[in-house]
């Protein structure tokens, strides 16, 4: 293994993954465990990460199933039980599990509202708390990673919920990775642009959604492989100088917006 090769290995570390089941979250448990690392895929819907953590095994990789409600605060503590039960504390957490709601501002009501910020910005919450309690407890050094978006940075229309949601995780990645400067505990971000996955294929398949791609700079929609890079680059050492960092993967998309 070369020296660079080393730098992004994740060799000897564990690794969960939010929202593994489906699209970028699923994409994201594979690539950790190619890098080497042992993955905790987790969602509420045990069928489909137990699919992802079964094609990860059959691959050659480690990597187990578990439940999981971000919404809950019982649920997020079950989870870390029993990840530490089978592969230790975890040293790299991924907060990639979101939703997404539609809906011009005067439509949003007070329970969509309340449950997207419980799922979208207190859920990470609560993982990221667990995540460094635990760390800190046994002073040791760990990587956090948001997921979240460039509707987070620059306006869209439609997604106010998703939108005020995704700013509130970058504003909390930036309070994290102060809070934690000196546990040697990196909180960074990734902020997609228009990808395809689950989540919004179906519109990218409309008429309106075809003649929405050809308004972006390359085109079309990323490709969850486009997002490898800054994924290992954030769960590896290979950032250990980077902390409060939100890096646009885009294609120059926000910037265009600005």
């Amino acid at each position: 293994m070369s020296n660079i090769e080393k730098l992004f290995s994740l060799k000897g570390k564990v690794a969960l993954v939010t929202g593994a089941g489906t699209g970028m979250g699923a994409r994201f448990a594979q690539t950790l465990a190619d890098a080497g690392a042992k993955v905790i895929c987790a969602a509420r819907r045990l069928d489909k990460v137990q699919s992802v953590a079964d094609g990860i095994v059959a691959a050659g990789g480690d990597a187990i199933a578990l439940a999981l409600d971000i919404g809950d605060t019982a649920s997020v503590g079950r989870v870390f039980d029993q990840a530490q039960q089978k592969y230790g504390l975890i040293d790299v957490l991924v907060n990639n599990a979101a939703q997404l709601d539609f809906a011009p501002f005067p439509d949003v009501d007070d329970a969509a509202w309340a449950n997207l910020f419980n799922v979208n910005v207190a859920g990470p919450m609560r993982m990221a708390r667990e995540f460094s309690k635990r760390l800190i407890a046994a002073d040791r050094p760990g990587a956090i990673i948001n997921v979240t978006s460039i509707t987070g940075q620059q306006v869209l229309r439609n997604v106010p919920c998703y939108g005020s949601a995704k700013a509130a995780v970058i504003q909390m990645t930036k309070q994290i990775a102060a809070d934690l400067l000196d546990k040697k505990i990196r909180c960074n971000s990734i902020a997609p642009g228009y990808f395809m996955t689950d989540m919004v294929s179906g519109y990218f398949e409309t008429e309106q959604g075809k003649a929405e791609t050809q308004k972006l700079p390359a085109k079309r929609v990323g490709s969850v492989e486009e997002l490898d890079g800054v994924l290992l680059l954030l769960a590896s050492d290979a950032s250990s100088y980077m902390n409060g960092a939100i890096i646009p993967v885009d294609y120059g998309h926000v910037m265009l917006l600005a």
